[in-house]
């Protein structure tokens, strides 16, 4: 299990929201922190504390008034710590060597890949063509339904048809080197982790996957530790101290080290 550091970037300027809230039309969404420190201040500071594998998200549209701010702020949190972030947000077959190219270690990949509510094994290839699975990150961010799990796309705000399960994770392994896997329905919340799901991903263990929301406490932390078998590598945004948040970092690396 490992801490995953993230930069979400809304607006031209690093937040913390409400998944769920974000709303691309009004460029809107509920924020429960607002940096005064750009995206590259974050990653330096990532880089500084060697920790790897974290991701920028990129929440505005293409398209959106904010688009170019916040995709300039992407851009510089990479050049600050070239190889040590993954970046995600209108990621397509096309600008994928681009991103990779400014210094992401990898991308990450929804909506291009998740379309009209079905799997797009056409743009998957594609995808895999032109960066390779080794440097792809699928995002297989979910809300549960009475049914199960169902992968979320443009920002958590469509529903597909596609349920996360063990064959659709086999499946789509063969296409990625990770999966990163936002709880909508807890994201932004601190509130708790989503056990049902930590429970479902912890069980299958074949590739590395990256958990995020609700997490608050060192008691959550150590909730997910067990309920995943210790598979689930993790993320923390609203409750880090970094985002104004309760939880000192210090204190989740300390936690990692000694536990």
């Amino acid at each position: 299990m490992e801490f995953r550091p993230c930069i979400d970037i809304h607006n031209g300027k690093v937040k913390q929201i409400v998944g769920s809230s974000l709303q691309d039309g009004q460029d809107s969404a509920k924020e429960n922190f607002t940096a005064t420190q750009d995206a590259a201040c974050y990653a330096h500071m990532y880089k500084n504390l060697n920790l790897k594998g974290g991701h920028i998200i990129l929440l505005n549209p293409p398209g959106s008034t904010y688009y170019e701010a916040t995709k300039e702020q992407a851009l510089s949190a990479l050049q600050s710590y070239p190889g040590g972030l993954q970046i995600g947000g209108g990621i397509t077959a096309e600008n994928a060597s681009f991103y990779l190219s400014a210094g992401a270690s990898h991308v990450i990949v929804t909506s291009y890949v998740f379309q009209s509510g079905k799997i797009n094994y056409t743009n998957l290839s594609r995808l895999t063509d032109a960066v390779g699975p080794a440097r792809i990150v699928l995002d297989l961010s979910c809300k549960k339904t009475p049914s199960g799990y169902y992968i979320m796309t443009d920002r958590w705000q469509n529903r597909t048809e596609e349920k996360i399960t063990y064959s659709l994770l086999d499946r789509l392994s063969e296409s990625c080197s990770e999966f990163l896997i936002h709880a909508v329905d807890v994201e932004g919340r601190s509130e708790g982790i989503e056990e049902e799901l930590c429970t479902l991903l912890g069980d299958w263990n074949h590739l590395p996957i990256t958990y995020a929301g609700g997490i608050h406490s060192l008691h959550d932390l150590e909730k997910l530790k067990l309920l995943s078998h210790n598979h689930l590598n993790f993320t923390i945004g609203t409750a880090l101290d970094l985002f104004g948040g309760p939880l000192p970092l210090r204190d989740v690396l300390t936690y990692l080290t000694e536990g």
